[in-house]
């Protein structure tokens, strides 16, 4: 595996588009460990984030064809990727099933009074944390806690349609930020 290769987005986009290996390789090295803190933040237990991370590479390699590079970043398709298959996850029959049947260890009370974010570490947070404070609310609520905008809507009293708005209004100006 020779990860001192350094390749642009562009380069690592088409390597990925034909399946080889090594940009497979270099995108796993540069990438694992912020995708897992993603899912690790969405999915509790770092045994069912590793599979879903494991999963989440799958889904890249699998569907590296459907990324658009006209609507955004690699790392931003593939932030998606994984935050959708943590929320899968997480609203999973099963995942709710064990939940509610595991037991009470002692990792569980060290686990409860974590609050560190490995997310902070890849800056996500403190460009987020530049918008509006109704931006900044609805960004955080959706993309770093997983509610979907309905849920939002009830939770904060505000119409479905001014979530939507918002949302993609703190989205546009999130793109804006990153490519400065």
């Amino acid at each position: 595996m020779n990860t001192t290769n350094i390749y642009s987005e562009g380069e690592l986009v088409a390597m990925l588009k034909q399946h080889q290996e090594p940009a497979f390789n270099y995108l796993y090295d540069h990438y694992s460990a912020s995708l897992y803190s993603v899912i690790l933040n969405i999915v509790p237990d770092k045994e069912l984030a590793n599979d879903v991370l494991q999963e989440v590479f799958l889904k890249i390699w699998r569907q590296i064809d459907t990324y658009d590079t006209t609507k955004g970043r690699l790392f931003t398709w593939m932030l998606n990727v994984a935050r959708n298959a943590s929320i899968d996850i997480v609203r999973s029959k099963n995942f709710q099933n064990s939940q509610q049947n595991r037991e009470l260890t002692e990792s569980v009370y060290e686990a409860g009074g974590s609050t560190e974010i490995d997310i902070d570490k890849i800056g996500l947070r403190k460009i987020v944390h530049k918008l509006k404070e109704d931006y900044k609310v609805l960004v955080e609520l959706s993309y770093f806690q997983g509610y979907t905008q309905d849920e939002i809507s009830k939770m904060l009293s505000i119409p479905l349609g001014t979530v939507k708005t918002r949302l993609r209004t703190a989205l546009i100006q999130l793109k804006q930020v990153i490519k400065q």
